[in-house]
């Protein structure tokens, strides 16, 4: 069992980290989107693949553009990626969470929500003036995370395919107001 009720640290991610990100990155799809995605689909996602990506990834990235990483007693419990929109009609200033995944087992304990904050910070102090997040529509779970979290649904949408299915993503959006972003990290 993860130990998401000791005292967790926030980091930048190092390259070493890449094989638990992938861990949580695999159990978190398995859990999350077990009913909204099909379920042989989510048993053939292999740690050793994201494990790969995450190294690829962490090895291009400037360490001030690395993901936080949430840890306790040497185990990543979570992560958090963000950057640059990657829409093609991005806005100005905005930014975009690309992913945040925590371990099932630390779902509602505060891990997630000081994640975001750190992304928001990070992208604040990176230049952005606003931020956008993907999340599928059906995940009600996540809809009320991001909601909680000040996130609003700004009306886009899309269709993904993901495991030979399509599923239908909202967009959701936040002003990244420098007091409001200051009190959350």
């Amino acid at each position: 069992m993860p130990p998401c009720d000791e005292v967790v640290h926030f980091r930048r991610a190092r390259e070493d980290d890449a094989r638990g990100i992938a861990e949580v990155h695999v159990q978190t799809w398995r859990e999350a989107y077990r009913d909204q995605l099909p379920a042989d689909f989510l048993t053939d996602l292999r740690v050793d693949a994201r494990e790969s990506h995450w190294q690829q990834e962490l090895h291009v990235l400037a360490p001030d553009r690395r993901p936080w990483v949430a840890e306790a007693r040497g185990q990543i419990l979570g992560f958090v990626a963000s950057g640059g929109s990657r829409g093609e009609l991005a806005r100005q200033g905005e930014g975009e969470v690309y992913a945040i995944y925590v371990l099932p087992d630390c779902w509602a304990k505060g891990v997630g929500r000081s994640l975001l904050a750190h992304a928001e910070h990070d992208l604040l102090q990176h230049g952005y003036s606003e931020a956008i997040l993907w999340v599928l529509a059906e995940n009600v779970r996540a809809r009320y995370f991001y909601e909680q979290a000040g996130w609003q649904v700004d009306g886009g949408s899309k269709i993904q395919q993901i495991g030979g299915r399509d599923v239908a993503e909202v967009r959701y959006r936040i002003a990244l107001d420098k007091s409001r972003v200051a009190s959350l990290v």
